[in-house]
């Protein structure tokens, strides 16, 4: 299968600049950038489609490059909500530092940061060398503006789509870049940016713009926030055991999209995959092949194991053998209740919220549907006391098969 082929039935191809990219991105040899703001000091998952996507094109001889928007972050990217919070010169340095240095490790992508060259132009010399090119009319038209001229739109987030376009230009002439990638709600800073090359060095120019489609889940809403938040690429703001529970929980009918935009298995292993999602959908076996790839590409086959035990644990209810660190990471997405120590049973159900009476919670142990940091409780006399506590911190309460409590003690 073509590199064109192979994005096409990965679902990576939302929309082309020109028919004339797919031979040339079969052919390899492209210089192209992938950008994205320091709005943040990590990437979240949400990101990781266009990165491996990026990756998939350095795989078959084009060249990336990850521009990381120390200038446009100053802006901010107009969104439909409003605008956006502006952020301090030492926030977004911190942000840019911390992405960076993500980005190196986790792709080897060359690095680059637009406020090299936007810093030192004036106001006039941008006015007169870039806003010339630009007619208000193509500007307000471009879906990202239309979608907040009802509400408004400052001047500052407006001037947007310019600077991102100059960065096009910018990388065209010193790194001979023709071709930028993006998601689909980049389309008009793309064809911008085209659209200031070709008036700046003639029509016949051959640049190029790809988007790819955003990642969602199965009711249109965007893929990467978990219960707990957003899922952060950085296993110090979501551990691997948080993502790996995140994309293990993957619905159905969407599991074999994210199969194909976030690893690297061939379409034959897919396929499989897929065929197991409507014959045994209990086993989850696309579930689990996709948490595996990709915490194992992000964090390592050790951070993938670990993982792996903590659910084993968490699931067969043998907590007591996980560590400290383990536990840490197993309880970190569950909200923590706080209760008056050395409590009968019943009465820590009822105090936690757990249960809705006494009467309730006999009933729950009465029928042995609860369990204390593992093993399973049927008496009412059992007294919930700090002393038992996992690590001397910790009580961990499990109702049932699948739900989960955790309470600290006055």
């Amino acid at each position: 299968m073509k590199l064109f082929d192979e994005l096409k039935w990965r679902g990576l191809i939302n929309d082309v600049t020109s028919p004339d990219l797919e031979e040339k991105l079969n052919e390899g040899g492209l210089t192209f950038y992938i950008g994205t703001d320091p709005t943040g000091d990590s990437l979240h998952i949400g990101h990781y489609s266009s990165l491996l996507c990026a990756k998939r094109l350095k795989e078959h001889g084009h060249h990336p490059i990850m521009l990381v928007g120390g200038a446009t972050g100053f802006i901010g990217d107009p969104k439909a909500t409003g605008e956006r919070n502006m952020l301090t010169k030492e926030v977004l340095q911190h942000n840019y530092d911390c992405l960076s240095k993500q980005i190196k490790e986790l792709f080897g992508f060359e690095m680059v940061n637009n406020l090299d060259w936007t810093k030192d132009i004036t106001i006039i010399d941008f006015l007169r060398d870039y806003g010339k090119f630009f007619n208000v009319n193509y500007m307000i038209n471009k879906e990202t503006v239309k979608r907040r001229l009802d509400s408004g739109i400052s001047y500052t987030e407006f001037s947007y789509m310019l600077l991102q376009a100059l960065d096009f230009l910018h990388l065209y002439e010193e790194k001979n870049c023709t071709l930028q990638l993006g998601g689909q709600d980049q389309w008009g800073n793309i064809t911008s940016g085209l659209e200031l090359i070709r008036k700046k060095h003639g029509a016949d120019v051959e640049c190029y713009g790809l988007t790819m489609p955003l990642i969602t889940k199965a009711d249109g809403t965007k893929f990467g926030k978990s219960e707990t938040g957003t899922v952060w690429l950085d296993k110090n703001k979501t551990s691997a055991y948080e993502m790996y529970q995140f994309l293990v929980n993957s619905e159905d009918a969407k599991v074999i999209d994210y199969l194909k935009k976030l690893t690297f298995l061939k379409k034959e292993e897919i396929d499989a995959l897929e065929e197991k999602v409507k014959t045994e959908p209990h086993k989850r076996e696309a579930q689990k092949a996709l948490a595996k790839e990709v915490v194992t590409f992000l964090h390592g086959e050790e951070e993938y194991e670990k993982a792996l035990k903590i659910t084993n644990a968490l699931f067969r209810g043998n907590i007591q053998e996980l560590n400290a660190e383990e536990l840490g990471d197993a309880l970190k997405g569950f909200e923590k209740k706080e209760v008056e120590d050395n409590l009968l049973l019943p009465d820590c159900l009822v105090q936690a919220g757990i249960a809705s009476s006494k009467r309730e919670a006999r009933e729950w142990i009465n029928q042995g549907s609860i369990q204390i940091n593992g093993e399973k409780q049927t008496s009412v006399e059992f007294v919930v006391s700090s002393a038992n506590a996992i690590h001397d911190k910790d009580t961990l309460i499990k109702r049932g098969k699948r739900n989960y409590y955790v309470i600290t003690h006055k």
